[in-house]
């Protein structure tokens, strides 16, 4: 209701003046929960933006406004830098105060989303964020190595910092339906599948392949042993093999009809289904989050999940052969603790 109310006013003063360049910052009632974004080079800036600023938001989105942003961008990357300007013009333009750094931003704000395109800066954009103690969600991918993800979770926990990850994906209802649906039975396995297009800076599946992985683990869950993965120009198969014998699939589509879904084979039935419902039911997650400060996926999964990324790159690397998740988490846990040393 407040959230009209604003609106309102702000339409009165805009046309008081005149003018419809840089909307005044949003006043941002008593109690309500102040968001800032980091990196300002992904179309989810703008979804996210005016869903939680929108006067209709609802529910836990209602007393949450985006009020603050931060630019970044990364150089070596088109679809990062390329971006920037117009998305932070778009920003400005609802209203959202722009800073020239992270820190500067931090004071104002009491949440954060990091939605840097390119996931390379994001253990260093976390680090600031973590250190001030705000609630922080990372935006896929969470990062560009399996070794970083670990790292900003490792940060998180020393310093009680709420985080979490997650595609948008895993929050659509085809999805959460079929993890736990009664006339299909428990879960034996299931092939997911998404668009799967790649980007030089980051494992092969990180980029947007993530999208798919997010949906198959929303269904499997944790429990992921091994990974092996074929890969052609037009497409990747990887093939995971779970805990008690499940087998879990994933493909990545470059070429031909691409779209979202998965096939669940369970004890009773098998489900076919699935797409994408939107950005909506990640960011009422996201509002939820910021005022609990508990995590709707838990950091072992996120783990996991970029563990069998980062293993079906091993894979194809070599011909395809089967690559063992506890040992690439340890590998980077290693990798981890030489950097720490340096």
């Amino acid at each position: 209701m407040f959230k009209r109310l604003l609106a309102a006013c702000l339409l009165l003063g805009v046309l008081a003046c005149g003018r419809l360049a840089a909307a005044e910052p949003p006043t941002v009632p008593e109690g309500a929960l102040r968001a800032g974004i980091i990196g300002l080079d992904t179309s989810h800036v703008i979804a996210f933006t005016k869903a939680i600023n929108s006067p209709d938001a609802q529910g836990d989105i209602a007393d949450v406004f985006v009020t603050a942003g931060f630019p970044g961008g990364t150089a070596d990357n088109p679809s990062s830098i390329n971006r920037v300007e117009g998305y932070t013009k778009q920003l400005r333009e609802q209203g959202v105060t722009i800073y020239d750094t992270i820190e500067a931003m931090l004071p104002h704000v009491d949440a954060v989303l990091l939605e840097s395109v390119d996931g390379r800066p994001h253990l260093d954009q976390a680090r600031p964020v973590i250190a001030a103690g705000k609630p922080l969600f990372i935006d896929k991918p969470m990062a560009a190595s399996l070794a970083d993800v670990i790292e900003i979770f490792r940060l998180a926990d020393e310093a009680k910092v709420p985080c979490f990850s997650s595609s948008s994906l895993r929050f659509g209802s085809v999805f959460q339906q079929m993890r736990t649906n009664p006339p299909v039975g428990k879960v034996q396995g299931c092939d997911a599948y998404s668009p799967c297009s790649l980007e030089p800076h980051h494992p092969d599946l990180f980029w947007y392949g993530v999208h798919g992985v997010e949906i198959l683990f929303t269904i499997m869950g944790t429990g992921c042993q091994s990974v092996s993965c074929t890969a052609t120009d037009g497409a990747h198969l990887v093939v995971g093999t779970w805990d008690g014998g499940r087998i879990g699939t994933f493909r990545g589509i470059r070429s031909g009809k691409s779209g979202y879904g998965a096939t669940v084979f369970g004890a009773k039935a098998i489900e076919s289904g699935g797409n994408y419902e939107g950005y909506l039911p990640l960011v009422e997650e996201i509002c939820k989050f910021f005022k609990t400060g508990k995590a709707p996926v838990p950091k072992e999964e996120t783990i996991e999940l970029f563990a069998f990324m980062a293993s079906a790159d091993v894979s194809k690397q070599q011909g395809g052969k089967q690559v063992s998740i506890a040992e690439m988490i340890e590998k980077a846990e290693a990798f981890n603790a030489q950097r720490a040393a340096r």
